[in-house]
């Protein structure tokens, strides 16, 4: 299981806080928010770059490497750009994943070496495998077996509509008690 999903997720990312940041130039801290654009606009280039080639049926596999660059990247931009808070919000499918997957990583239900759903060669589909603990396995154990390029167009369509959701949390009157600007 190889699809772009690692890639797709953090490309939606980033273009969700190079919007917040274009929102926040007018704001105290808009150098703060222009040094940031200039460290993720590159990163957006490169990743839908890496998009196409990773897409399914994928012809680059990321690995560990790509996910450590994006990180890396992510924590760069939200420190330098002073919106930590602002850029936790856009990773909601990745918190659901790691409170998801608490259990098995802290060892009180059997954590095997690959987490992966297991893929149905017959029928071409990947299937839950409800003993292992993620957010991929959860959405299969939901909508049932499904086709990997389905399953990675669920995931990224569900990382849109929390991202959205973290915008709306953060320019709510809500945000008004956690944010100053």
């Amino acid at each position: 299981m190889t699809f772009a999903l690692q890639v797709g997720q953090s490309y939606i990312i980033a273009c969700a806080v190079l919007i917040h940041n274009i929102l926040q130039l007018t704001s105290e801290s808009g150098s703060a928010h222009l040094f940031s654009i200039f460290f993720i606009c590159p990163f957006i280039g490169t990743s839908l770059a890496l998009l196409r080639h990773n897409w399914y049926p994928s012809q680059v596999f990321v690995g560990d490497t790509y996910t450590y660059f994006a990180g890396m990247t992510f924590a760069v931009v939200g420190v330098l750009g002073h919106f930590s808070k602002t850029l936790l919000l856009f990773f909601i499918p990745q918190l659901i994943n790691f409170l998801y997957s608490l259990p098995q990583l802290l060892g009180f239900v059997h954590c095997p070496r690959h987490r992966l759903p297991r893929y149905d060669t017959a029928r071409g589909v990947l299937v839950a495998r409800s003993e292992q603990l993620n957010l991929v396995n959860l959405a299969l154990t939901l909508t049932g077996p499904m086709h990997e390029r389905s399953l990675c167009v669920l995931l990224l369509a569900f990382q849109v509509a929390c991202c959205a959701a973290g915008f709306f949390i953060r320019y709510s009157p809500v945000a008004e008690i956690f944010y100053e600007d």
